[in-house]
C-alpha cells in the first residue's frame, strides 16, 4: 500500500438514478434479510435437535454461518453507500473487504467439496460411512479450510495492494474486488492475472471436477435404487450441482476475463450471482426441502413463539 498514490476508491454503486438505487437497494436488502433468517435458522435447528448432530448437518450448519459472513460483507455496506451516495472506501477498507470476499469465496468452495464428499460416501459407501465420516474428520477438514483460506486471502490481497493506484480511483463495481482494482493500476498486472488463472486451474477446476465425479457416482448408485427414494435423492443433488456450477462460472467470468474488454453492467450481474445468489439459496436447497431439517426448523419457530407468549 505504500505505492499507491490513491488515498480512497470510489465504488460506481447500484446505479446513477435514485429511484433506481432506491429499488435495488431494497431488493438486495430483502434478498439479505432472507438469506440471513434462513441460516440462522439452519443454525439453530441443526445445533438444537440431536436427530441433527451427524456429519452432514455438522458441515451444513458450517456452511450456514460462512454464508452469513459472505453476504455480509458486501451488501449491507452496498445498500448504504448506494442510498446515501457516499461512494469512497478507504484503501485499508478496501483491502479487508477484498481479503474477505476472497476468504469466504474460497471456504465456500471447499465447503462445497467436502458436503459432495459427504454425500458420495453416504449413497455410493454407506456402509463405511461411520467409519470415514468420524467427528475427528469432520473438525479437521474443517479448521483445514478456514486456516489455509487465511493463506489463500492473503497472498491475493497482498499481491494486488502491491500495485500502484496512481489514475483513476472509480471502480466500477458496488464493493472492491479484485478485477476492478487491476484495471485501475498503473503496474504491470500480468503476474496478478497469471495468479488468478492458476488459482483458480488448482482450487476451482479441482473442486468441480471432484464434485461432478462425486454426483456421477451418485447419479449411478440412485438411478438403481426405487423411484420413491430416487426422486428424493435428485431434489437434491440437482440443484447443489446448478449452484455449484452458477458460483464457479459467475467468479471464472469476472475473475479472469481480460480487464479491458469487460461490460459494467454483466460485471455487476456475474458479481451478484457468486456473492449474493449460492448464500440466499443454499439454505433452500440443503435444508428447507429436508423433511427433518423442516421439521426441526418448525419446532425452533413454535419454541420461540411460546417463550414470547
Amino acid at each position: 500500500m505504500a505505492n499507491s498514490t490513491v488515498t480512497e476508491f470510489l465504488l460506481m454503486g447500484f446505479a446513477e438514478r435514485w429511484e433506481l438505487r432506491l429499488l435495488l437497494s431494497l431488493l438486495f436488502l430483502l434478498m439479505y434479510l432472507a438469506t440471513l433468517t434462513g441460516n440462522i435458522l439452519i443454525i439453530s435447528a441443526t445445533t438444537l435437535d440431536q436427530n441433527l448432530h451427524t456429519p452432514m448437518y455438522f458441515f451444513l450448519r458450517n456452511l450456514s454461518i460462512l454464508d452469513m459472513c459472505y453476504v455480509s460483507v458486501t451488501v449491507p455496506s452496498a445498500c448504504v453507500n448506494s442510498l446515501t451516495d457516499n461512494r469512497a472506501i478507504s484503501v485499508a477498507g478496501c483491502a479487508a473487504q477484498i481479503f474477505l470476499v476472497i476468504y469466504c469465496m474460497y471456504v465456500e468452495l471447499l465447503f462445497l467439496t467436502i458436503m459432495a464428499c459427504d454425500r458420495y460416501v453416504a449413497i455410493c459407501q454407506p456402509l463405511h460411512y461411520p467409519i470415514i465420516l468420524t467427528h475427528q474428520f469432520c473438525v479437521w477438514t474443517t479448521l483445514v479450510s478456514l486456516l489455509s483460506g487465511l493463506i489463500y486471502a492473503g497472498v491475493h490481497t497482498g499481491n494486488t495492494f502491491r500495485l500502484s493506484f496512481c489514475q483513476s480511483n472509480v471502480a466500477h463495481q458496488f464493493f472492491c474486488d479484485i478485477p476492478s482494482l487491476l484495471s485501475l493500476s498503473c503496474s504491470d498486472t500480468f503476474n496478478n492475472f497469471i495468479l488468478l488463472v492458476v488459482s483458480a486451474i488448482l482450487i476451482g477446476c479441482g473442486s468441480f471436477t471432484f464434485i461432478t465425479v462425486s454426483y456421477i457416482y451418485i447419479f449411478s448408485t440412485v438411478l438403481k435404487l426405487p423411484t420413491k427414494e430416487r426422486g428424493k435423492a435428485f431434489s437434491t443433488c440437482v440443484p447443489h450441482i446448478l449452484v455449484v456450477s452458477v458460483f464457479l462460472s459467475s467468479t471464472s467470468s469476472v475473475y479472469l476475463r481480460p480487464s479491458g474488454a469487460s461490460d459494467i453492467l454483466q460485471g455487476v450481474i456475474l458479481t451478484l450471482c457468486y456473492t449474493i445468489v449460492p448464500p440466499f439459496l443454499n439454505p433452500i436447497i440443503y435444508s428447507l426441502r429436508n423433511t427433518q431439517v423442516k421439521e426441526a426448523v418448525m419446532k425452533v419457530i413454535l419454541r420461540q413463539y411460546y417463550s414470547g407468549n
